[in-house]
C-alpha cells in the first residue's frame, strides 16, 4: 500500500547526500516544505475534469470557464452523474472547446465503466498502474497524471521527464549548453530516486531562480 506524503526532511538529507551539484542549489533555496494537499480526501474524476478544463488556458480564463460549468450543472464536483446534466451544446456554451467537451464526455463514459480508480484503489496500486489507468482518458496525458501523482497523492518518487521546467532547472543545475532529453534527465534522476519528485520540485525552483537572475538588456541611446 502506498501511504500520501513523505518526510521532506529526510528527502532533503538523501538528495544533498547523493548529489553534490544539486545540493549547492538546495542550501541557497528556500526549503519546501509538504504540500498540505497531500492529506486531504479528493476526487480523482473531479481533478482530472478539472485538468482538461485548465488545459491550454491561463488561470483566470479556466477559473471562469470551471465556474459557468459548475453552475450549469448544479454541483462543484464533476463526475459522470453531473456532467449528464447537461449537453454539449451547454457546455460550449459554457466556453468548453469542442475537443475538451469529448474529453469530459470519455472520462465520464470511463468512470460509469468502472475505469478509472478511486482514490482507496490508487492508494494500493503502483505510480505506473496509476498512469497505465488513466492515460487512455481522451486529453489525459503522462504528465497530467505524473501532476496528480505529485500534488495531490504525494507520491515520493516521480520525474517528469518531458516537463521542460525540469528539464532547464537541470541543465542549470549541471551547467549544460542545452536542456537534457528526457532519456538523459531520466538518467541523470536516478540517483535522486526514492525522492525525485521532491528533485522535482527544486528544479522548477532552480528554473526560476535561473530565468530572474539573467540581466536585462538595455538599449544604448
Amino acid at each position: 500500500m502506498a501511504g500520501r506524503g513523505f518526510d521532506v526532511d529526510d528527502a532533503f538529507l538523501h538528495l544533498c547526500k547523493r548529489d553534490r551539484k544539486l545540493a549547492a542549489w538546495l542550501r541557497k533555496l528556500p526549503p519546501i516544505p509538504a504540500d498540505p494537499r497531500w492529506g486531504k480526501p479528493f476526487d480523482p474524476v473531479d481533478a482530472l475534469a478539472r485538468a482538461i478544463l485548465f488545459q491550454q488556458l491561463s488561470g483566470k480564463a479556466a477559473g471562469t470557464i470551471v465556474a459557468r460549468v459548475e453552475a450549469a450543472i448544479g454541483s462543484d464536483r464533476f463526475h459522470c452523474d453531473t456532467l449528464a446534466r447537461v449537453d454539449d451544446a451547454t457546455l460550449r456554451g459554457c466556453g468548453v472547446s469542442g475537443n475538451k467537451t469529448l474529453a469530459l464526455r470519455d472520462l465520464a463514459r470511463r468512470e460509469a465503466a468502472g475505469e478509472i480508480p478511486s482514490l482507496r484503489q490508487m492508494a494500493g496500486m503502483h505510480d505506473d498502474a496509476i498512469v497505465a489507468a488513466l492515460v487512455p482518458v481522451r486529453g489525459i496525458g503522462r504528465w497530467t497524471v505524473e501532476m496528480m501523482l505529485m500534488f495531490r497523492l504525494g507520491r515520493p518518487d516521480v520525474l517528469p521527464v518531458d516537463d521542460l521546467g525540469i528539464r532547464k532547472g537541470a541543465q542549470v543545475v549541471d551547467k549544460r549548453d542545452a536542456m537534457p532529453t528526457p532519456r538523459q534527465l531520466a538518467e541523470r534522476g536516478e540517483r535522486w530516486g526514492p525522492y525525485r519528485s521532491y528533485a522535482s520540485f527544486y528544479l522548477w525552483r532552480i528554473a526560476d531562480a535561473a530565468a530572474a537572475a539573467k540581466p536585462v538588456r538595455r538599449s544604448q541611446g
